[in-house]
């Protein structure tokens, strides 16, 4: 059996620090609106990561306990978000998000 070593928790935040900084541009950037879901996702994600991380540096489970209930928010509202794409979609026949606004009334 061989012993690895852990990664040291920098690793972690500074991945996740990266994955937010995708997340932010992609939100910022572009216009489709599933790809402004997933980067939403990601963002989120980055966040459980960061909360994951320092639950077990200080070994404390609470934090855990919550990311489980954010994944359970997420997966809710990645649903209802891509119902209202999927509605829009048959309505207007684009994913734009400048379109979108023609649905304001």
């Amino acid at each position: 059996m061989t012993s690895s070593t852990p990664i040291n928790t920098d690793f972690y935040v500074i991945l996740a620090i990266l994955l937010f900084t995708i997340g932010v541009f992609g939100v910022m950037i572009r216009r489709n609106m599933i790809v402004l879901l997933m980067c939403i996702e990601l963002m989120l994600n980055s966040v459980n990561l960061l909360m994951v991380t320092f639950s077990s540096y200080y070994n404390n489970a609470d934090a855990q306990i919550f990311v489980f209930f954010i994944i359970v928010v997420a997966a809710a509202e990645a649903t209802v978000g891509l119902s209202i794409i999927i509605l829009g979609y048959r309505q207007l026949r684009s994913i734009d998000t400048g379109i979108f606004n023609k649905l304001k009334g």
